[in-house]
């Protein structure tokens, strides 16, 4: 019933900014036009949409109503080496609600690896709230990102319901698409297992606490204590390589050295 495709059409590219509004919340300050979806596309990024072809004028009609998730990208270029690399800047990714936690985001994501490789591109990059349980979790223990970078107040005041008026702390998802560690992972087979050297934990009450004005502060603590402690632990040199969820829904990030791991089934 889910297909994953390119979006094309300026009546596509508009759903986009619908399901952009309707997930975020955003203002006109914060939300991301058409155009921009119409020239991302014309310079090399991408725009893969989540489509429901059982519903009435669905995606096999063209029908834009029928848009259930998106992931856009921009292209980028690195620098500081020897040769300027190409990677892709994954900008957003939403699920409308009723079809969030069906694995949806995770298709939008491996087709935006399966179309970067096809050009020959093996790097891609994103920012995601270190607050955020389940993106952590979709992104490091689904995706196989590695993530040695924090970003304090990266987009400045957000007029997004998520954000709980809270700074736009950022971390950065790395993911190398082909490298034998995400590959690994991604096909369920042999992986590597690291030390675990720290961890860092997130309360699942966070959603509430920033939700209410009276738990804000609460929220904000956490946000601040943990923004020091991925400080202090990507200036050792530690990167997080793992992600875990307990039984009563706490994230916890798992720190170590990358590069010193162990083969295991």
């Amino acid at each position: 019933m889910i297909l994953i495709r390119d979006c094309a059409g300026s009546d596509e590219f508009e759903a986009c900014v619908r399901l952009q509004i309707e997930t975020w919340g955003y203002d006109q300050s914060d939300v991301i036009p058409r155009k921009a979806f119409v020239v991302a596309k014309k310079i090399g990024g991408q725009i893969v949409g989540a489509f429901d072809t059982g519903l009435p004028g669905g995606s096999e009609n063209g029908g834009p109503e029928s848009l259930i998730g998106f992931a856009m990208s921009f292209p980028g270029v690195k620098t500081g080496g020897a040769v300027p690399q190409p990677y892709l800047h994954s900008h957003m990714l939403a699920v409308q609600k009723p079809w969030r936690n069906r694995g949806i985001g995770a298709q939008l994501k491996l087709a935006q690896r399966r179309e970067a490789l096809g050009r020959g591109l093996r790097h891609m990059e994103w920012t995601f709230d270190p607050l955020e349980i389940g993106n952590s979790h979709l992104n490091i223990h689904k995706l196989g990102v590695t993530v040695c970078s924090y970003c304090v107040n990266f987009y400045g005041v957000s007029s997004s319901r998520l954000q709980g008026g809270l700074p736009t702390d950022r971390l950065v998802a790395e993911w190398e698409l082909d490298s034998p560690r995400v590959t690994a992972i991604l096909e369920g087979r042999t992986r590597v297992v690291h030390e675990i050297v720290e961890r860092i934990a997130v309360p699942a009450a966070i959603y509430d606490w920033k939700a209410s004005e009276a738990d804000k502060d609460r929220a904000q603590a956490v946000q601040l204590e943990n923004r020091k402690r991925f400080q202090e632990a990507f200036s050792k040199g530690l990167a997080v390589l793992g992600f875990v969820r307990d039984a009563e829904g706490n994230g916890v990030f798992e720190l170590g050295f990358p590069g010193k791991g162990t083969q295991v089934l």
